[in-house]
């Protein structure tokens, strides 16, 4: 068994949940997203976050506005919906019980 793949499996189940959580905090530009993420040491590249953010619209858990830049074109900045603030309130109680039972097995 390859460790690698078990370990890429793992970041795939819970970056939708870390990508909510970045989301709560206040509306969001894509890249900015992504170096959160990065800077948590959660390796994202936007091949993989815009299909996401992408389903999770579409799912009805987030929303997005355009925002005018200073900096060129404007920028889709990304925010949670209700029912995506309900959907992290699950997702952070079925956390919650994950990591309890890895922290009783490794003692």
């Amino acid at each position: 068994m390859n460790a690698e793949n078990v370990k890429s499996q793992m970041r795939k189940g819970i970056l939708e949940y870390c990508i909510l959580l970045i989301l709560n905090k206040e509306p969001t530009y894509a890249p900015d997203i992504i170096r959160t993420l990065q800077e948590a040491h959660l390796i994202v590249v936007e091949g993989t976050l815009y299909p996401l953010l992408t389903r999770l619209k579409n799912l009805g858990l987030l929303r997005y506005e355009w925002v005018e830049s200073t900096q060129g074109p404007p920028r889709k900045y990304y925010a949670l919906t209700a029912d995506g603030q309900a959907f992290l309130g699950d997702l952070s109680v079925a956390w919650n019980e994950i990591s309890e039972t890895i922290i009783h097995l490794k003692k």
